[in-house]
């Protein structure tokens, strides 16, 4: 397992506006939900994402080479599960996120609704996953789901399969 050193740079703050976004809240949710010993509750938003924040200099003391943890895993598959939970809410269809990630951390993240893929993203380098802050999460999450429903808009026909 990879240890950062968490006092090389200051905690990322998580505006109220921002907490209160759609998508922190379901980034919150999935979370939570991989969190089968109970060691989030009662920790606030912030708390429980803030692993997915990495600054330059902690992203510095992750090896260039090497393979991620199980850990570093589900924050993968929890980003990927935020967003086709957003994709279900806005059109109102079943969107399913499919991972796959090698033990050296390359591979492939889809996200399907129907017959149709609205996302696929290559995953590099996945022992070094996160943002540099809570809105550049956001934002990556925001461009991915606005394709999405772009794409969905466009194929509907092919989203209803």
């Amino acid at each position: 397992m990879i240890t950062i050193d968490t006092n090389t740079a200051p905690a990322a703050e998580l505006s109220p506006e921002l907490a209160e976004t759609d998508f922190i809240k379901e980034m919150n949710r999935q979370t939570r939900a991989l969190d089968s010993y109970g060691t989030y509750d009662g920790w606030p938003t912030d708390k429980v994402l803030a692993p997915y924040i990495l600054t330059k200099e902690q992203r510095r003391q992750i090896p260039v080479v090497g393979d991620p943890d199980d850990v570093t895993i589900a924050r993968v598959k929890a980003f990927h599960n935020a967003i086709a939970a957003l994709i279900e809410k806005e059109c109102g269809l079943m969107a399913v996120p499919m991972i796959n990630i090698t033990h050296e951390g390359f591979g492939r993240g889809v996200i399907t609704v129907g017959k149709l893929v609205v996302l696929d993203r290559t995953l590099r380098d996945v022992h070094r996953f996160g943002f540099d802050s809570y809105s550049k999460m956001k934002d990556e999450a925001d461009k991915y789901l606005s394709v999405a429903l772009e794409l969905i808009g466009k194929y509907p026909e092919v989203a209803g399969l």
